[in-house]
């Protein structure tokens, strides 16, 4: 198990050249989510990858903590890098710290992606995240994986022969079947609780926010709700599922690319 930290240490690599962009992963992933995205975008920006606090190699805390401190610890990266503002990309749980980051510490944001992600979540979504942390309590991260993966990916994706297609599905299944519990729930429950809507109305910002059409985890209307609340927001579409970045990496990128190139 990682070392406890008040402050947790967070795991990261840093690659490529030219202006800096951070790109922060989703819920029981890790930072080489984003391996094949990163080596797009390394060729116009020095990438920056980084596992959230109780995910990766990053440090594990024992007490609860929320979305807001998941992006405080990414401020705090940021800082160190002693750059610019950076462009920022985050996906699911990493759109939910581009969201807080974004409204919180527009100094350190020159544009934002926010993809696959949600900005609250009514009772009815509360109660299966409940259910799911119960399920995790009593038989582990294994016992709700293979629902996940199900729910991450399109079951085209899930079905093809193809090896790297394969193995980046068993990479990500091996990933959560590992997860330790206690840091499995406490990332949930600050998920659950996730609430940017007043934030995101301060975002000034560049922003795109991101959808998969066939996502099931955040489905379109979660996304067209963040597009509504921040001031100013494009919108657009992906053809793949939740865990988007990594089912149409190319596609992806040149959607990410497409969007900061225009804010310079």
């Amino acid at each position: 198990m990682p070392k406890l930290s008040n402050r947790p240490s967070l795991n990261v690599v840093k690659e490529g050249s030219g202006p800096i962009i951070v790109l922060s992963h989703a819920l029981g992933c890790n930072l080489h989510m984003w391996d094949e995205v990163a080596l797009i975008l390394k060729d116009d920006f020095t990438v920056v990858r980084y596992d959230h606090r109780n995910h990766g190699a990053s440090d594990f805390t024992t007490t609860p903590f929320s979305i807001d401190d998941m992006a405080d610890d990414v401020a705090a990266l940021i800082s160190d890098l002693g750059s610019d503002p950076v462009f920022f990309v985050g996906l699911s749980l990493g759109g939910m710290v581009a969201q807080s980051l974004a409204a919180r510490f527009p100094d350190l944001v020159r544009a934002c992606v926010i993809a696959n992600s949600a900005e609250y979540y009514d009772d009815a979504v509360k109660k299966m995240w409940a259910d799911r942390i119960d399920t995790v309590k009593c038989s582990g991260v294994s016992a709700i994986s293979g629902m996940a993966i199900e729910r991450w990916f399109t079951q085209e994706y899930l079905l093809s022969e193809n090896p790297v297609s394969k193995a980046r599905v068993a990479g990500i299944k091996n990933e959560l079947d590992s997860f330790d519990p206690q840091a499995y729930v406490l990332s949930c429950t600050a998920v659950a609780r996730i609430d940017c809507r007043e934030g995101n109305k301060k975002i000034l910002t560049p922003t795109l926010v991101l959808f998969g059409t066939k996502d099931q985890a955040t489905p379109p209307a979660l996304s067209e709700a963040i597009h509504k609340s921040i001031p100013g927001a494009e919108l657009a579409h992906i053809n793949a599922a939740h865990l988007s970045a990594v089912e149409m990496p190319v596609e992806f990128s040149n959607i990410v690319l497409t969007f900061l190139r225009s804010k310079g």
